[in-house]
């Protein structure tokens, strides 16, 4: 699960037992904490899952709710408690559920936004009282065998940490958690998925050759468990989904059956600086990217003078090493990427300084090294089908024929 572009990466689920009432409960604060600088929670977004490793339940939750109550028979109440389950399933509220039942940071649908994009979206909370159904009075424990419920993420077991400090009153005083225990999920794109999910293909103006996505990249048209591919004049296929269910891509027909496709375009030399085109294109029918962003890995990027028409953060993780960015759409412009169509593409520019000594278009250079959408990573083509500049040599060796052919004819014709 290690990415070289996000070494320390990850999602944490801190455990924050903030109350102990005396009466054989507890009040806890669950926080899931995206940590990951890139790569984002979409919809229908996390569902976290525990066991219980005694006989605890859930009486009271805020700003969360579990799928399931389970069989509270056991409790003779008025109120029985809000889930009995062994293993709750918990999710977020949607946004605008009731006051009264909304903590702070919650509400998102289980959509979390990554540390770089949006530093206000990247936490989700909720409350919960917690108890027992024996009549022993002992505290409830820590849950046990955390999952996110999101594809290719591994938790760890609860550690214990130093207690949480929080800030109150306008930040003049701090108060403290009983105890705080923390599970670190990390993610790996092979766990996601068994198939890529985008392609990078690539073009230059000294170049006639549009180098495409390799064949085959993310599936082979008509290879059993690939996506559903669609022709251009034919309609998506009518999806009948259960509640939460992601559709099943339905691509655009291709050579590489991509459901994302970037094309990375070096447009113009000037004296100082060099142009470059970025274009996302949304192949898949049946889903809108929201928040989407875009990594790459190039050793210019330290010198980008102007990105038009999307948001650009570098990512300085190795210290001086400054050659991976981020690209994100502008809020309420081009932050969502539409389904497949005429309006389902979004591009740029940029502008970048040639450092003297370093810069060239000879054997790929202008290109990428890696490219990655939402977190995953592109496939892209050999280096060795990258454009190239034409073959100076073999213009050299024409000049040099010709010029030896026109000492020859003078020669002769002196003679």
């Amino acid at each position: 699960g290690y990415d070289p572009l996000d070494p320390n990466g990850n999602v944490t689920i801190r455990w924050d037992v903030i109350q102990d009432s005396g009466d054989g409960t507890q009040f806890v604060r669950l926080s899931i904490v995206n940590y990951q600088l890139f790569r984002h929670v979409e919809l229908p977004g996390w569902r976290l899952r525990w066991a219980w490793p005694g006989d605890e339940v859930i009486w009271r939750i805020r700003g969360a709710e579990a799928t399931e109550q389970g069989n509270c028979s056991a409790f003779k109440v008025s109120e029985p408690p809000h889930c009995c389950e062994k293993e709750p399933t918990i999710i977020d509220l949607l946004p605008g559920a009731p006051y009264n039942n909304q903590e702070e940071n919650c509400c998102k649908g289980g959509v979390l936004s990554s540390m770089t994009q949006d530093p206000a979206k990247y936490i989700a909370a909720f409350q919960m009282q917690i108890g027992t159904s024996g009549t022993n009075g002992h505290l409830p424990q820590v849950a046990q065998n955390f999952s996110l419920g999101l594809p290719g993420y591994t938790c760890s077991d609860p550690v214990q940490v130093p207690p949480t400090k929080t800030y109150e009153d306008q930040g003049r005083r701090r108060k403290q958690a009983i105890a705080t225990y923390n599970v670190t999920c990390t993610y790996s794109q092979f766990r996601a998925a068994s198939a890529p999910t985008c392609c990078v293909s690539m073009s230059a103006f000294y170049n006639e050759t549009i180098v495409p996505c390799p064949k085959c990249s993310c599936a082979c048209q008509g290879q059993n468990g690939s996506s559903i591919c669609l022709r251009p004049g034919d309609l998506p296929p009518v999806l009948q989904l259960q509640a939460n269910e992601q559709p099943r891509p339905v691509v655009q027909c291709s050579q590489h059956m991509c459901p994302i496709q970037v094309h990375w375009h070096v447009k113009q030399s000037y004296r100082e600086y060099w142009r470059v085109k970025i274009t996302v294109q949304n192949l898949n029918y049946v889903k809108n990217y929201s928040q989407w962003n875009l990594v790459a890995l190039h050793p210019n990027l330290q010198n980008v003078t102007q990105v038009f028409s999307f948001n650009y953060k570098p990512l300085n993780q190795y210290g001086d090493i400054n050659d991976t960015g981020m690209f994100y759409g502008i809020d309420h412009y081009n932050d969502m990427l539409l389904q497949a169509g005429e309006k389902g593409n979004v591009q740029t520019e940029m502008l970048m300084y040639k450092i003297p000594g370093i810069f060239t278009f000879n054997q790929g250079w202008g290109f990428p090294r890696k490219i990655s959408f939402n977190g995953q990573d592109c496939v892209m083509p050999k280096p060795d089908d990258y454009p190239r500049l034409p073959n100076s040599s073999r213009f050299g060796a024409t000049s040099s024929t010709f010029i030896t052919s026109l000492f020859l004819l003078l020669s002769l014709m002196i003679i």
